[in-house]
């Protein structure tokens, strides 16, 4: 629906410096807006492109002023960002009911501002709570609990006893509750552990696509709240997510390991099994973590070492070539016969 650039600036806080009159029917980047587009500036490079473009308004921060464009004036630019997409994209709506192609055990409690779409399975005394959405194609297990305004979209899997807090979003492919990997070696067989855990999965949770989490062999794995996870995440069993945490695409993190809170792991990190990782600690992009971290660290490199540790290392290791020749000309200036040379034989020296 269109707004007015006064009515945006009042439901994102800000203040106008310009035309608050100007209609508003769309948020586009810099570089394909049109007019009737609210566009954004969270830096000068940005602000430029900006400028130069066909929006209407600019969302900006900071003092930044326009001889040509009607500006937003808020506290922080990506922020009221984030605030503004959903009025101009609102989320689909779902009617609430259960599709004629679900199928629903008689034991049940379906909630009924819930929606469960076509195709969808859920098990035996599981509790979806109000508002739900199961958007299609999704199954719940038996004894799952489902609390208020959870959405899972399509193929989502929950095998039995998850429990998901309120506002939990997961996205397509993932499977919450899966057994666990858990083997031990019996006359030259891997028999398997009975997994028989679960999974509980804190308030305001969002988890992205293909993400796998396994339940625990004894108890749950936990997930805390407010943490994001990334989409082709695996989660081992028992392991226990602190809040806040972010955990960016293709993180792998091994059995029983804890993670405080506000703790990150950027993309393709591994943290080892049985670790703790203290809260706000940072793990790098492709990093492996195989002891315990405090808390507040930043740790990079594979195995992973502490940043200015690791950073020290690399600069030794780019200055090792030159090192080497240096130390071949010392050698031979000193008349001496390197190791090399003399595995050679008297005919190659």
């Amino acid at each position: 629906m269109p707004y007015t650039v006064a009515e945006i600036a009042g439901k994102l806080g800000g203040s106008v410096v310009g035309d608050g009159a100007l209609p508003l029917t769309g948020f586009s980047p810099a570089t394909t807006a049109k007019a009737g587009d609210l566009t954004f500036a969270e830096n000068d490079v940005y602000f430029a492109h900006a400028e130069r473009s066909a929006a209407t308004a600019i969302l900006v921060d900071g003092d930044r002023r326009s001889e040509r464009k009607t500006l937003i004036r808020v506290p922080q630019a990506r922020l009221a960002f984030a605030q503004a997409l959903p009025l101009f994209f609102p989320e689909p709506t779902y009617a609430a009911g259960i599709h004629p192609l679900a199928v629903v055990d008689a034991t049940a409690q379906i909630d009924a501002t819930a929606t469960v779409g076509p195709h969808c399975v859920v098990g035996a005394h599981c509790v979806i709570g109000p508002r739900c959405v199961l958007v299609g194609n999704n199954h719940v297990g038996p004894d799952c609990r489902l609390a208020e305004d959870v959405r899972l979209f399509p193929q989502v899997t929950l095998y039995p006893r998850t429990e998901i807090g309120r506002r939990v979003r997961i996205h397509a492919g993932t499977v919450i509750g899966s057994d666990g990997y858990g083997y031990v070696l019996d006359g030259g067989v891997h028999r398997k552990v009975p997994q028989v855990g679960n999974v509980i999965i804190g308030d305001d949770v969002e988890i992205g696509a293909n993400v796998t989490i396994d339940r625990g062999a004894l108890g749950p794995t936990v997930i805390g709240r407010g943490t994001k996870i990334d989409n082709l995440v695996q989660l081992g069993h028992n392991v226990v997510i602190g809040e806040h945490c972010l955990l960016v695409a293709q993180v792998g993190v091994a059995g029983s390991t804890q993670l405080g809170n506000y703790v990150t792991l950027a993309g393709q990190s591994g943290i080892a099994g049985h670790r703790k990782i203290g809260d706000g600690a940072t793990v790098t992009a492709q990093s492996g973590v195989m002891h315990d971290m405090p808390a507040g660290a930043k740790w990079f490199g594979s195995p992973a070492l502490p940043d200015r540790q690791m950073k020290r290392q690399l600069l030794a290791l780019a200055q090792l070539p030159e090192l080497l020749r240096r130390t071949r000309a010392l050698e031979q200036r000193l008349g001496i016969e390197t190791a090399a040379a003399a595995d050679a034989g008297p005919e190659k020296s």
